[in-house]
């Protein structure tokens, strides 16, 4: 089993819809995912038409390696994947996990390990204790940027931590909201491909159709496959399909 996260340090940069959109590729094409919403917000247990609570335990339990995991991962509208709600009672992850070893969020999810082929963690927007956490226990790190100056900076904030905490977690920046008719944007995808070799190359566009997952409560596969939105989450995909 692999294990992904799709983190930012800075919110507002389609991080959400990129990990449900991903985790539908991946289960279109055949893999057995699992998706962990480990934002209190909860908008991805929202967008797979789930409700935010952590059954068998609660979200203490969970990380104790106390909670029943057959009833707290729940089933989803697509087959193939399933989710690991969060709940408002997520905000206290940081705690729970203070003073764990570092890879707890992979102990975790142990007894899960032959039941899955992947699993994709959707990360709130912070460096904390789970992050940290998040860092010592995935494969690698799917980083979502917007062609903006701080989004940028966000991107080399995270890798000098990393280099910091001498954390090898390999880190795939890939770019979303980009409006292809603005120079500024192209240009700036231009110049980062020379700085981030491991730039995933796909581009997910700014488009109307992504916003519209929280009304439909599906991923774009679902309600909007001819897209040009859900083409590029197609791509992206198979990009990171071959690289895992």
């Amino acid at each position: 089993m692999q294990m992904v996260a799709v983190y930012s340090i800075k919110g507002g940069v389609g991080k959400t819809a990129s990990a449900v959109n991903l985790a539908a590729r991946a289960s279109l094409a055949g893999h057995r995912v699992l998706l962990w919403d480990l934002d209190p917000q909860a908008a991805t247990t929202f967008y797979l038409r789930n409700k935010p609570r952590v059954r068998g335990g609660g979200v203490e339990k969970l990380v104790k390696g106390k909670a029943a995991l057959n009833k707290a991962v729940r089933d989803t509208p697509l087959d193939n994947l399933d989710l690991l709600p969060a709940s408002f009672e997520s905000r206290e992850l940081d705690q729970l996990l203070e003073g764990r070893k570092s890879s707890r969020l992979r102990k975790v999810l142990k007894p899960l390990f032959e039941d899955y082929d992947l699993v994709i963690l959707d990360c709130p927007p912070s460096i904390s204790t789970l992050s940290g956490q998040v860092f010592s226990s995935v494969d690698v790190l799917l980083v979502p940027v917007v062609p903006t100056t701080l989004s940028l900076r966000t991107l080399e904030q995270l890798q000098n931590h990393l280099d910091r905490e001498d954390i090898a977690t390999p880190v795939w920046p890939f770019f979303t909201l980009v409006d292809k008719r603005r120079k500024m944007h192209m240009q700036t995808i231009e110049d980062f491909r020379q700085q981030w070799p491991a730039q995933l190359s796909s581009i997910i566009p700014n488009a109307s159709v992504v916003e519209r997952m929280g009304v439909e409560q599906a991923p774009l596969s679902s309600f909007a496959p001819r897209s040009a939105a859900a083409h590029a989450y197609r791509e992206l995909w198979e990009e990171i399909e071959r690289r895992l």
